[in-house]
């Protein structure tokens, strides 16, 4: 993983993401890329400070930002997503993840933008927020302890949440339907950080656990189970196959 001044130098690798691992969207990226098999240079980016460099590449200050040669930079988990759908699961035939059919297709991307704006606004930043971005800033930047009435209503947010997402676990081979899809990536990048943090019970959601196993076990989520967040080590069943 590279940590360097300029993100879109990196090291001579044509395609790069501007990440940080603690983001939700950049997880779901990466997880695309993993699915088709394409390796791309990290390039971790403290993206609360701002710096005039990443600002040049996303002027909304937001992570993920995928830069490729001759292209400009693209920025925003879900028009990545969409655009490695037409430039390269669009080849891939059976191993595409999107299905073929519109209604299908909207399902995906209703469910996408479920777990990575409501999911991601409604829990991940209430508890990665104050558990992880707080021990990571400054003081001067926000940090410091977290404030337990934010992360309370984060947990009762969770709980909703994961009724939710057990439901379509239960009733549906994978979570928009019959084949793995963005959707599940999409999810798999919010449970993957709350899962690092111990904040899900799996005791309780079986439906849910049975297809988080089998995500899992998928070679492109080998790359996530190898982050580690400074200073706050995971659950010792993070990296179980068999937790």
């Amino acid at each position: 993983m590279s940590s360097i001044p300029d993100p879109a130098a990196g090291t001579g690798q044509s395609l790069k993401l501007v990440h940080h691992s603690v983001s939700t969207g950049c997880r779901y990226v990466r997880l695309i890329f993993g699915e088709y098999s394409q390796q791309i240079e990290l390039i971790e980016e403290k993206f609360w400070q701002r710096r005039p460099q990443f600002l040049s590449l996303n002027p909304a200050g937001e992570l993920p930002v995928f830069v490729e040669n001759n292209v400009e930079p693209i920025s925003g988990a879900i028009v990545i997503g969409e655009y490695l759908d037409e430039t390269r699961g669009a080849l891939m035939r059976e191993k595409r993840l999107m299905p073929e059919k519109p209604y299908q297709r909207a399902e995906v991307r209703r469910l996408v933008e479920w777990f990575l704006v409501k999911m991601e606004a409604e829990v991940v930043h209430y508890l990665a927020g104050e558990r992880v971005l707080k021990l990571l800033k400054s003081q001067q930047e926000g940090g410091g302890p977290p404030d337990v009435g934010t992360l309370r209503a984060g947990r009762i947010n969770l709980k909703n949440h994961m009724r939710y997402i057990s439901h379509l676990a239960s009733t549906r081979n994978w979570l928009a339907g019959a084949q793995i899809s963005h959707a599940d990536m999409a999810c798999a990048a919010v449970i993957s950080i709350l899962d690092y943090l111990g904040e899900i019970s799996w005791g309780d959601e079986p439906a849910l656990k049975e297809w988080y196993a089998r995500m899992k076990s998928r070679p492109s989520f080998r790359v996530l189970l190898s982050d580690k967040i400074v200073g706050l080590a995971p659950v010792s069943h993070y990296v179980d196959l068999d937790f």
